[in-house]
């Protein structure tokens, strides 16, 4: 006859199967959010040519609908980050989905190019507080032993989203217009919003808050303004003509004025301190450029398909879901694989792979077959995928508990700069290339243009690959 338990065990063993099913619902919540941020990101890139043409516009004035949304998320993370530790997590995560929703309705309603950029920088905020605390969240619900497969599988929903996007965005923008890429985000967004309320555990914020850092979070976010508005505008006005050296000279004073503010008020919304562990340096380091080798893909390729291979925005979303696929089964795997041998091994060798997909994209022209532009994409695809996950898990992993806010906010600040970064430099360069392209026919000259670009983000990754692995071997957890 079977013994049966007590009501101590009972409890305990009930207590412990809640507990495994409520972080899993948790990851589920989270997810979704992340699923509808990557899937705004990607559908939003695929109808840049087509607002270009809609709006008679030049490329450096639609690049603002993709830049200001990186340019404001990268800007206010870090203090969304802060305000997650001070007022809880869970209340500016669910105040993000508000926001961001009526800034995708509103998006989709707007009547030139002009509005359109302005409710991408509302919308931009919502997705702050969405990026900033998500990782904060999840860690604190993870064990550490489970960290790197929790993020692995949130970054499996990011490349969902990514993968479903281009295609989802061209098949959309085809049957009906590029308004209807931004209105698929209020049904999803809701949905996300009533999963988050369920299922994410309230929590405690400081019995006695430190105050905001308002002056520093000002000062960041002028700096990030000035240096994007530089790499922007420096093909248009001259790289080496005033305005743009003054604004060059200008990110620079703000930002070193804002390092030195943080290093001496008692209340940052960055812990300088936590870029004495060479691992949270190194791993935030190779976040930026990872970020910025993607970007330049993420922007520059549906120029290649949709203006030098006249693909339809359907056909070019198809073929650039075969990068973020790869990208979804890959990282899961890797995340995984980084709670049992570390980061360094893994990201070095993703950043490497990445580095040879450029290389690989960047010597595409007008006659390549299908094939290989596929297999390119796969190749940076898996190279990105087996990066991140064990790099985020090490940067999160390498911070205290009572920072986790603000180190979810760095991580997210590097991401963001990252792609602000691999959006202001493949588009300064692109255009820059394709002015000085040795052949003046225009399908020539684009193809000049990628080429170079692509080339240039080649140096970038291997640069990324002697970052990655100076960080040398951690325990995992």
């Amino acid at each position: 006859m079977p013994m049966r338990s007590s009501p101590a065990e009972s409890d305990s063993d009930r207590r412990s199967v809640k507990s495994i099913d409520g972080k899993w619902w948790i990851l589920l919540s989270v997810g979704v959010g992340t699923f509808m941020s990557a899937l705004d990101g990607s559908v939003a890139n695929i109808v840049v040519p087509v607002l270009e043409n809609t709006f008679k516009s030049d490329v450096a004035t639609v690049e603002w609908v993709v830049t200001i949304y990186l340019l404001v998320v990268s800007g206010v993370l870090l203090s969304f980050g802060r305000l997650g530790d001070l007022h809880g997590h869970k209340s500016i995560y669910n105040l993000g989905f508000i926001i961001f929703v009526v800034g995708s309705a509103f998006s989709g309603l707007s009547p030139n190019v002009h509005i359109l950029i302005i409710w991408r920088a509302i919308q931009a905020l919502g997705a702050a507080m969405l990026f900033a605390n998500s990782p904060a969240i999840l860690t604190s619900n993870f064990p550490a032993a489970q960290r790197g497969q929790a993020l692995g599988l949130q970054a499996m929903m990011t490349y969902l989203g990514l993968t479903v996007g281009p295609s989802l965005g061209g098949w959309l923008t085809d049957l009906f217009s590029w308004r209807a890429v931004f209105f698929i985000n209020v049904p999803i967004g809701i949905l996300a919003l009533l999963l988050s309320l369920h299922f994410i555990p309230a929590d405690k914020s400081d019995k006695s808050p430190e105050p905001f850092d308002l002056p520093g979070a000002a000062i960041f976010l002028g700096g990030l303004v000035a240096l994007l508005f530089a790499l922007n505008q420096g093909e248009t006005w001259g790289w080496l003509s005033p305005p743009i050296l003054g604004l060059f000279a200008l990110a620079l004073f703000l930002l070193a004025v804002f390092v030195i503010i943080e290093s001496r008020i008692r209340s940052p919304i960055l812990d300088l301190s936590l870029f004495r562990s060479h691992l949270f340096t190194t791993a935030t380091a190779s976040a930026v450029i990872n970020y910025l080798c993607l970007y330049s893909i993420v922007f520059l390729m549906p120029f290649y398909l949709i203006q030098g291979r006249s693909f339809t925005p359907g056909e070019a979303g198809l073929i650039l879901t075969a990068q973020p696929l790869v990208m979804a089964i890959s990282a899961p795997l890797s995340g995984t694989l980084s709670d049992r041998i570390g980061s360094q091994f893994l990201s070095t060798l993703g950043m490497a792979i990445m580095a040879v997909g450029l290389y690989l994209v960047s010597h595409l022209n007008l006659a390549s077959p299908t094939w290989l532009l596929l297999l390119s994409l796969a190749i940076f695809g898996l190279g990105t995928g087996i990066f991140i996950s064990p790099n985020t898990n090490a940067l999160m992993g390498s911070a205290p508990k009572n920072r986790q806010g603000i180190a979810s906010g760095v991580l997210a600040t590097a991401r963001n700069s990252g792609m602000v970064l691999g959006v202001g430099l493949a588009g300064a360069l692109f255009t820059t290339f394709q002015s000085i392209s040795p052949v003046s026919d225009p399908h020539t000259a684009l193809i000049y243009g990628i080429h170079w670009s692509f080339l240039v983000s080649t140096g970038v990754a291997i640069f990324g690959i002697l970052v990655s692995a100076s960080r040398g071997s951690h325990k995992p957890g």
